[in-house]
């Protein structure tokens, strides 16, 4: 059996950074971070698509930052198939369309604003996490 490591620390100090760095996001851009909705817009507009990139590469390049500054190994382990991974982001994809985000937006943006539609969203999306977690451990 794992032992799962409590820090209320680092996670309280984790989410502080992370709300602060949605309010910067606010006031300096208007528009409130939402993943999936940053990477569309990259994707499909024009406008503010190099603000797009920067926070994109942002997502990409934090890890190694992190890595430097903290002197610690970062170990990545695929442990299923490319093709199982490929499909599964497909439909990650695919909910975050039907959902209006992804749990970065509906999680940390729109929580905060106490959205409704965001509260039950970040619900649906921990329940079916949780069940499709059961489902493959007794399976």
């Amino acid at each position: 059996m794992n032992i799962i490591n409590f820090t209320p620390i680092s996670a309280l100090l984790g989410g502080i950074i992370i709300g602060f760095a949605v309010l910067l996001f606010f006031l300096f851009n208007g528009r409130l971070i939402g993943i999936s909705g940053i990477a569309s817009n990259f994707i499909t507009q024009q406008d503010k698509r190099f603000d797009n990139f920067l926070f994109l590469i942002g997502l990409v390049l934090g890890p190694f930052v992190y890595k430097i500054l903290s002197n610690k190994e970062i170990e990545i382990v695929i442990s299923n198939s490319f093709v199982l991974l490929i499909i599964a982001g497909l439909l990650v994809g695919f909910g975050t369309r039907i959902s209006g985000g992804c749990t970065s937006g509906h999680g940390i943006s729109g929580i905060s604003r106490f959205s409704l539609r965001s509260i039950i969203a970040t619900i649906t999306f921990i329940l079916v996490g949780v069940i499709t977690v059961l489902i493959k451990n007794y399976l």
